[in-house]
């Protein structure tokens, strides 16, 4: 497809300073009208008020604003916990995990107004341009992808608003932008600044979701969460929804400074970045799950699915979500997940989450055999036949190489 035979393009817009620009850009230089798509999962009410209007002034013909909140954590995060995936061993996926929801709605968008082409306002340096278009590629590989940032003239901020400032576009944004920030229900994640280099500790204008650990009560919380099938129901004896739920985690937990995290990671384009997260509920959430996991699966199963969240973790960081591979490893979690039933007490305390008590109905937990006061049930003879079998090949290897 031609620039000329551009049409009707839907933008994954956000109103801020980028995205502000594209609409123009896009009329400009493909003569086609733009619809702006917006996505609710659960940002704040902060970033999406005016947002219509703002999308009309720029020189949008309309403005779609989608709320996918329960869809979010329902249908993303909550297949992603039951995997056990970690990025590299910290990153809990939050800007990884939004990107398949918000693409697959921007597509359906375009599906409703007859649109031939998407378009998305991420840089050519970040794994966002290759969640979306790998989405894009599964969901609607008839429609036009365009990427703005590798195609213009622009290199900066100044840039962007000296045209805003041509095309008489109004803008609240400034040359000084000291943090990108991508939110969402389930963190907050901050890079630039003095971020960028990795010789600099985080200053307290950093982190914006959760009180400073330091600050933090001095008295402890607990609160309990239930889970039925790998899912989380009730936070201290309430049935939420899954956005609710997580919702209230992330209340509590970040007035104990509880989920930050500051890393240094691979990004998918090869080059490595420094990145500040704040995930206070998801925190709280996956240490509960795993404690779970610890009284109900058994050693070779708990080592199958870490092995499964290890692969998870790319395939979601990686922006495979619509994939075969990717069925086939939540499909794989969800049989673990399936005895996923029980009741944890977390306690929350200066930036920590500590698992302190758990229950369930699927325990494999016996106290009868891992007590270490006298038992009826256990033969401590019958462990030197099993150690004997257990070692059986490196016993042959040593005669063998002792003859």
């Amino acid at each position: 497809m031609t620039v000329a035979q551009v049409k009707k393009v839907v933008l994954a817009y956000s109103g801020g300073l980028d995205t502000s620009a594209i609409i123009p850009w896009l009329k400009e230089n493909y003569d086609c009208e733009v619809v702006a798509f917006a996505a609710d999962v659960g940002q704040g009410d902060e970033e999406l008020v005016g947002l219509h209007e703002k999308a009309i002034q720029s020189g949008a013909s309309e403005c779609y604003i989608v709320d996918l909140k329960e869809e979010f954590v329902k249908d993303y995060i909550y297949p992603t916990l039951k995997t056990g995936a970690i990025y590299e061993g910290e990153y809990l996926l939050g800007t990884s995990m939004a990107r398949p929801v918000i693409a697959k709605a921007q597509v359906e968008v375009a599906r409703k107004v007859g649109a031939d082409a998407l378009c998305h306002g991420c840089t050519g340096k970040g794994n966002d341009q290759v969640r979306f278009e790998g989405a894009f590629s599964a969901l609607a590989p008839d429609l036009k992808v365009i990427a703005p940032w590798r195609e213009w003239d622009m290199h900066s901020r100044e840039d962007l608003l000296d045209y805003l400032a041509k095309k008489d576009i109004p803008t609240t944004a400034s040359a000084t932008k000291i943090y990108s920030r991508d939110a969402n229900a389930w963190h907050i994640s901050h890079e630039g600044g003095e971020l960028e280099d990795p010789w600099c500790e985080p200053t307290k204008q950093v982190w914006t979701m959760t009180v400073d650990p330091e600050d933090a009560p001095d008295q402890a919380q607990r609160i309990t969460l239930s889970f039925e099938s790998g899912e989380l129901t009730k936070v201290n004896g309430e049935t939420l929804s899954p956005y609710q739920a997580l919702a209230q985690l992330n209340t509590l937990a970040a007035a104990h400074g509880v989920g930050r995290i500051d890393i240094v990671e691979n990004r998918l384009v090869g080059m490595k970045s420094r990145g500040c997260y704040e995930t206070p509920g998801g925190t709280v959430l996956y240490k509960a799950y795993q404690a779970l996991e610890a009284l109900v699966l058994d050693k070779h199963a708990l080592k199958h699915r870490e092995q499964l969240g290890l692969e998870f973790s790319h395939v979601m960081y990686d922006g495979r979500w619509f994939t075969s591979l990717c069925d086939s490893l939540i499909a794989g979690a969800s049989v673990f997940a399936e005895q996923i039933t029980g009741d944890v007490v977390v306690k929350l305390y200066k930036g920590t989450a500590s698992v302190v008590q758990r229950q369930s109905p699927n325990s494999l937990y016996s106290e009868d055999f891992a007590t270490f006061g006298e038992d009826d049930v256990y033969d401590q003879k019958h462990a030197e036949g099993f150690i004997r079998l257990y070692s059986l090949s490196s016993r042959i290897k040593a005669m063998h190489n002792n003859k």
